[in-house]
């Protein structure tokens, strides 16, 4: 059991190695596309210039009066038991 997790560990560094030199490569699974391995640098090229999620929300339309009074009167318990 042990030699197949790290022939798995050695496949996946392939993988990641050939993302580095030569590009996305695609994983499949059964024949069909499940994944894609990109080198970091690839990646952060995609990224460059999005906003994040923390943007995206910050970002929104302001809230006027209505919707600002409607969440501050709204009940605070919660709406079921949570055990912890």
């Amino acid at each position: 059991m042990e030699w197949q997790l790290q022939d798995a560990k050695n496949q996946f560094s392939k993988v990641v190695q050939k993302a580095r030199h030569e590009g996305p490569q695609i994983v499949t699974l059964r024949g069909e596309r499940t994944a894609v391995v990109l080198s970091a640098h690839d990646y952060d090229a995609l990224r460059a210039g999005r906003p994040t999620l923390v943007d995206d929300l910050l970002g929104g339309p302001a809230w006027d009066d209505q919707l600002a009074d409607a969440v501050n009167v709204r009940v605070k318990t919660p709406s079921r038991d949570v055990a912890f």
